[in-house]
C-alpha cells in the first residue's frame, strides 16, 4: 500500500509556512483553533453568499472571481489581524463590504475587547494557485462541460503563470457513469518526495447532479 502524506504538511518549516501566528497556554489552545476555524468559515460563507447576487458576468471571470487562496490570522494581545489572500478581490472592494465583514467576524471572536484588523491582498498570479484552478474546473463541470476538456483548459491557464509542473486528478462518477473512477492529467515535473521543492496543493469537492466529485491539484512552483 502506498503511504500518502499531505504535500503542504510535509513541507512545513521549509518551503511552507503556517497560516496562523499566535501563542496560547495549553488549556486555551483548543479554543484558539476553534476560533480560527470560525473566522475562516465566516469569511468563506460571506464570499459565497454575496457572490451569488452577481450573476451577469463572463464565464471565466465568474468561475475564478473572489476565490480565497488562503487566510492568515495573526493574534496580538488586543488585536487580531486577518489577511485575506484572494485572486480577484472585486467583491471586497465594494463600498461597505469590509465593514460588513468586520461585524460578522466580531461575533466569532471570543473576547469583547479584541479588535479586528482586516487586510486584503491580491494574488499576483491567480492561475498559479490550485484553489483558483479547482474553482474554475468546478464551474465548468456544473455547466455540463466535459471533464477532460475542463482539465485541459485548466492546464492551459497555468501557461500564464511561471510554474514547472502541474497535475490534476478528478475522481467520482465522471460523465454520469454508474461506476466511479479516477482520471488524471499531468504536465511538467512534480517531485513530491523532494522537500525543498515548493509544491502547492488543494483538495476540492464538487457537487454535481450525479454526486460529489473530488478534485486534487498539485502545482510545482519552484525549487
Amino acid at each position: 500500500m502506498g503511504q500518502k502524506i499531505n504535500p503542504l504538511g510535509f513541507r512545513l518549516g521549509t518551503t511552507q509556512n503556517h497560516h496562523s501566528f499566535w501563542f496560547a497556554q495549553p488549556k486555551n489552545y483548543s479554543e484558539g483553533l476553534q476560533e480560527d476555524k470560525k473566522i475562516r468559515n465566516c469569511i468563506k460563507n460571506y464570499i459565497q453568499k454575496n457572490r451569488k447576487k452577481g450573476s451577469n458576468r463572463k464565464i471565466e471571470s465568474d468561475s475564478s472571481s473572489e476565490v480565497i487562496t488562503h487566510i492568515e490570522i495573526q493574534k496580538e494581545i488586543d488585536t487580531t489581524h486577518v489577511i485575506i489572500h484572494i485572486g480577484f478581490p472585486n467583491l471586497l472592494k465594494k463600498k461597505g463590504a469590509i465593514e460588513e465583514l468586520e461585524k460578522d467576524l466580531q461575533k466569532e471572536v471570543n473576547s469583547v475587547n479584541q479588535r479586528l484588523n482586516i487586510a486584503i491582498e491580491k494574488v499576483k498570479e491567480p492561475y498559479r494557485q490550485p484553489n483558483i484552478l479547482a474553482e474554475y474546473i468546478a464551474f465548468q463541470l456544473k455547466n455540463r462541460v466535459s471533464f477532460r476538456k475542463a482539465m485541459k483548459k485548466a492546464i492551459e491557464l497555468t501557461k500564464k503563470a511561471d510554474i514547472k509542473g502541474v497535475k490534476i486528478k478528478i475522481a467520482g462518477r465522471l460523465a454520469g457513469k454508474e461506476i466511479a473512477r479516477a482520471e488524471c492529467i499531468k504536465k511538467g515535473r512534480l517531485p513530491l518526495q523532494t522537500i525543498r521543492a515548493k509544491i502547492d496543493y488543494c483538495c476540492y469537492p464538487i457537487r454535481t447532479i450525479y454526486g460529489v466529485l473530488g478534485v486534487k491539484i498539485w502545482i510545482f512552483v519552484e525549487e
